[in-house]
């Protein structure tokens, strides 16, 4: 049990340290990404107005049934694709990506992917 805590903790670590450096702004909002071990998450977060403008995950009705056919790399692309459409359809071009304190590969960046696929600028 405590190693599990442990790694939550450096997990929180890295994601404060990328959190230094990465802010979103209306112009420019935050691409966050949480990962479970089931699950993953998107938002789209102004941190000047502490707003969530756009939010997309595995359990999101829409895409609920064709997640569950796939892996989960591939569930994750279809996230960062329905995340990009939701962005555009609020006028969102461009993002800041914030990986969450997770290594930018696997799931992460199918999900990146995914969003520039959709029409998002990173």
């Amino acid at each position: 049990m405590t190693y599990l805590k442990d790694l939550r903790a450096r997990r929180k670590r890295r994601h404060a340290r990328v959190r230094k450096k990465v802010s979103g702004t209306p112009t420019r909002p935050r691409l966050c990404v949480f990962r479970s071990l089931k699950h993953i998450y998107a938002q789209i977060i102004d941190d000047t107005a502490g707003r969530t403008l756009a939010s997309a995950s595995t359990l999101d009705p829409e895409i609920r049934d064709e997640a569950k056919l796939k892996n989960k790399t591939e569930a994750a692309r279809l996230i960062g694709v329905l995340i990009g459409k939701r962005a555009l359809k609020k006028g969102i071009t461009q993002v800041v990506f914030d990986r969450g304190g997770y290594k930018y590969h696997g799931r992460v960046k199918a999900l990146a992917d995914g969003a520039r696929e959709a029409g998002l600028k990173f």
